[in-house]
């Protein structure tokens, strides 16, 4: 009798965890008119275990995201179905050949030498990999990220690039209490992909990753599309 009702308690307080979240990001869009359907969760599973990921899975949960390469095989092949797979941490040029054939999307693409090997790999497996642009809005030396002012050049670059597509851009914000900075954040990655489609016809950045666990409400307010959710879920 043990052994099932450890199990029963974890799957009863996944489903608590999502359905609160739920709640949270439909507060928030009602709050600010937006629609929640706008917003893709992704669970972010890097300290969560595969067995938990598929219990989420199986919860309702649809996209993933995993920080790194040596755990992302694991779990993506601990969950059978329709999930799909973001690539959301540092990408190194010698995990490449691991990330690209299991993953949608990469939200971590900050130079054109990176993205000349992802394109690479894509090509040998007849794929169009979806990408995000990683922007250090911040200018935190901590954090991975192209300076802004970078952004136009890279992006005019990647169009000559046949095996990957861009569409939107990824920053992390400074893990602070200031949430008005935060704010500052997340609305200048917005303005930065407004203006790049203004300043490029030819493509379409429609996403912006952004907002974790604890500032994803002001990612919302300030036009997240993907929010990228790790222990509100799994803790």
């Amino acid at each position: 009798m043990k052994d099932s009702i450890g199990p029963i308690k974890e799957t009863e307080r996944l489903k608590r965890n999502i359905n609160n979240l739920k709640k949270e990001i439909d507060a928030v869009c009602n709050k600010i008119g937006r629609d929640s359907r706008e917003i893709k969760i992704i669970a972010a599973a890097k300290y969560a275990s595969a067995g938990q990921v598929k219990s989420v899975y199986d919860l309702g949960i649809r996209n993933f995201g995993e920080n790194r390469a040596d755990q992302l095989e694991e779990k993506y092949n601990a969950v059978k179905g329709d999930p799909v797979w973001h690539f959301i941490g540092h990408l190194q040029s010698r995990k490449i050949k691991v990330v690209v054939p299991l993953v949608e999307f990469i939200h971590s693409i900050d130079n054109i030498s990176t993205l000349n090997k992802v394109n690479d790999e894509a090509k040998k497996l007849n794929k169009v990999q979806r990408l995000l642009a990683e922007v250090n809005i911040s200018g935190e030396q901590s954090k991975y990220g192209m300076k802004p002012e970078d952004l136009h050049d890279f992006i005019e670059k990647s169009l000559n690039f046949k095996n990957i597509n861009l569409e939107g851009l990824m920053t992390i914000a400074p893990l602070t209490d200031d949430f008005g900075y935060i704010r500052e954040i997340f609305s200048g990655l917005r303005i930065l992909r407004d203006k790049s489609n203004n300043d490029f016809k030819n493509i379409r950045l429609k996403e912006l990753s952004m907002g974790m666990s604890n500032d994803y409400r002001v990612a919302i307010e300030e036009g997240a599309t993907m929010i990228r959710i790790g222990s509100i879920i799994f803790e």
